[in-house]
């Protein structure tokens, strides 16, 4: 993504056609069907078609304006995620927490890993956690899912912020896909293949001991669920190991099928590099990172926020 053409893209913060979207072919019972080709013919008549669509120019994030506030409304709520543009280069790690604020965005979900403020300092640190699988602290590959989909479902993770600090000397991409989408073009393939996600026990992470010494239980849970508020949650990972998939048929074909909907080429799948005083904000949206090679020199350093609240106007 081109940091000046990017820049130079406008953004509307008029209301926009996205607000009137039909019904949501799910809610708390499972998928609807007969709301299907409606829904994702006006989702994907209003998604974006590249990255720089999601981008949105701050003055000082800190402190976004009425109308840029709008126009990252807009943007999420087409397609669940924004990315805003500021010429700010400050390592304030209170960014994320004072700019997710003016989006009503308050309860953080922290970790032993984060800062006193909540924020994780994603970067790369070999001596972290010897032996242990934490990948995000190191420059590999990580592949789709959302975030804390290991929490338990009091803790689940609706809102994501990330700001770059420094991007890698090369890599460190994100591929981005609305779940919504995602789980509209499941049900698109056949219903039941949704309706096998949103069992309470789709999905389940294995227990463990952090290298903090803290245990974590066995967390089992939907991949799928519906909030008080209409809007679709997902809690999903693309790994192979430290996860058990429900043992039964429909479940291995919903998540193989899902799997082959993240690989094909058709699937509106966006790719964004974030650059100094960039981020992305969204709503917990399926995404991976590529791996990359740091500049000894200035390292890559990205300030990463998840929020227990969700995103207003979600659908």
């Amino acid at each position: 993504m081109n940091a000046a053409a990017t820049l130079a893209t406008p953004f509307h913060a008029t209301t926009s056609a996205a607000d009137a979207a039909p019904p949501a072919p799910w809610d708390a019972t499972g998928p609807r069907p007969e709301r299907l080709a409606r829904w994702l013919e006006h989702r994907l008549r209003h998604y974006p078609r590249s990255a720089e669509a999601l981008v949105v120019e701050l003055r000082d994030p800190h402190q976004p304006t009425a109308a840029e506030q709008g126009a990252l409304t807009d943007r999420l709520r087409r397609s669940g995620m924004a990315i805003y543009a500021s010429t700010r280069l400050d390592a304030d790690p209170t960014l994320p927490r004072q700019l997710a604020r003016h989006l009503g965005l308050q309860r953080l979900d922290s970790n032993w890993l984060a800062d006193d403020e909540g924020i994780s300092h994603l970067q790369v640190q070999p001596g972290i956690a010897a032996g242990m699988d934490y990948i995000p602290y190191t420059n590999r590959a990580l592949g789709w899912h959302t975030d804390g989909y290991y929490n338990p479902g009091d803790r689940q993770v609706h809102a994501l912020l990330l700001h770059c600090v420094r991007p890698a000397a090369s890599g460190g991409a994100n591929r981005l896909l609305d779940h919504a989408l995602a789980a509209a073009l499941l049900m698109q393939r056949e219903a039941a293949l949704a309706a096998a996600l949103f069992h309470p026990e789709a999905m389940s992470i294995p227990p463990r001991v952090e290298a903090d010494g803290s245990e974590r239980p066995r967390q089992t849970g939907p991949v799928l669920s519906v909030r008080a508020d209409g809007a679709l949650h997902m809690r999903y990972t693309a790994r192979s190991v430290s996860i058990d998939w429900r043992d039964d048929d429909s479940t291995r074909a919903a998540a193989q099928a899902l799997r082959e909907i993240l690989a094909d080429s058709a699937t509106p799948v966006l790719q964004a590099r974030l650059q100094p005083g960039w981020g992305l904000v969204a709503a917990n949206v399926l995404h991976d990172r590529s791996a990359f090679i740091d500049d000894p020199a200035a390292p890559r350093l990205i300030y990463r926020a998840r929020f227990l609240d969700a995103l207003p106007g979600m659908a």
